[in-house]
């Protein structure tokens, strides 16, 4: 057990059946856009232009929950921060290339789950690095860093591992992500910065506008593509499955070989695995082709229920290894 978790108060079977509930019902709701999409795509296959504000939305209510502190873990413990965020860059796009080889995907599928790969870490990353207990404050941190690079990483990566597959507008990706994530951020951030008060109040139902704007942008992605869901839907979600699950365990392992603390090796996972999903459906429906939005669109969905496995499989071991203790000290 690490100093961190020795010290960390257990938490109440109360707030952990709260915990997870609230990590269980952001896929459900998420999963309910989708739903929603594809039942009513002929009223909603209008509504594309919403996409963009749709993001700009859920990146405010990130700012929002940001504070300048949060950027401090830079400078006083930036080794780790870099391993989370080159392996965020590295590591998931190269997983997304072996995804598309080893399940042999069109082009148009195959170039959405590249930019999955090439997007920042969500902000559902914390929620779960939490859950798990994990770093949170790397967590927010490494997601931060990420956030402000995407305008220059993700539309490079792109253009550079997708570009094979489908054109891309790499300066134009470049433009609409600083439009809907670089500047609504900083948006929240000054906002919380000028009425802390007021953001505090409403700090609790924030998760909540955050999960039901990604389920509209998923609604809106699905209905533009709704008559391909059915023909290519099994083989997408098998994409992002197998996607998420090797950059959950490559992940893992970097923490391992690096010889990181157990609850950094589940950050490193968790922020490597976790992807800013409903961006990736975004910027694909815009620039490339309404089929290679689908990836960005179920990885919104089947992240959260990753993570939810992954939290409770991490309070496992944890209880275990705490039972194991408690039955050493009193034989000893």
């Amino acid at each position: 057990m690490t100093s961190t978790q020795a010290t960390e108060p257990r938490e109440t079977a109360q707030q952990a059946r709260n915990s997870y509930r609230a990590v269980l019902i952001f896929p459900i709701l998420v999963l309910a856009g989708g739903v929603l999409g594809y039942v009513l795509a002929e009223p909603l296959s209008g509504t594309g232009h919403l996409i963009n504000p749709g993001l700009g939305v859920i990146m405010f209510i990130m700012g929002l929950t940001l504070k300048p502190v949060d950027f401090a873990l830079v400078a006083k413990k930036p080794v780790p921060v870099f391993l989370v965020v080159a392996a965020q860059y590295i590591l998931m796009p190269l997983v997304a290339v072996l995804v598309c080889w080893i399940m042999q995907l069109p082009p148009e599928l195959a170039a959405g789950v590249i930019l999955v790969g090439s997007v920042p870490g969500g902000t559902a990353s914390n929620v779960v690095a939490y859950l798990a207990r994990g770093d949170v404050a790397l967590s927010v941190t490494a997601t931060s860093v990420s956030t402000i690079l995407a305008p220059v990483a993700t539309p490079l990566l792109t253009l550079w591992l997708a570009g094979q597959y489908l054109p891309v507008d790499a300066a134009g990706m470049a433009m609409s992500i600083v439009q809907v994530v670089l500047v609504p951020v900083l948006g929240g951030l000054i906002v919380r910065l000028l009425f802390p008060k007021v953001v505090k109040i409403a700090m609790p139902v924030l998760p909540w506008l955050a999960t039901l704007a990604i389920a509209a942008v998923v609604a809106i992605v699905v209905a533009g593509s709704a008559d391909l869901v059915l023909e290519a839907g099994l083989l997408v979600f098998g994409a992002v499955i197998l996607h998420n699950t090797l950059a959950l365990l490559l992940g893992y392992g970097i923490g391992i070989v690096t010889r990181q603390s157990i609850s950094r090796r589940r950050t490193i996972a968790i922020e490597i695995a976790m992807q800013q999903s409903g961006l990736a459906a975004g910027l694909a429906a815009q620039y490339m082709n309404p089929l290679s939005a689908l990836p960005g669109a179920v990885f919104s969905v089947w992240q959260n229920m990753a993570g939810a496995i992954f939290a409770a499989w991490c309070r496992r071991r944890d209880r275990i290894a705490a039972e194991q203790q408690d039955v050493t000290a009193e034989v000893s």
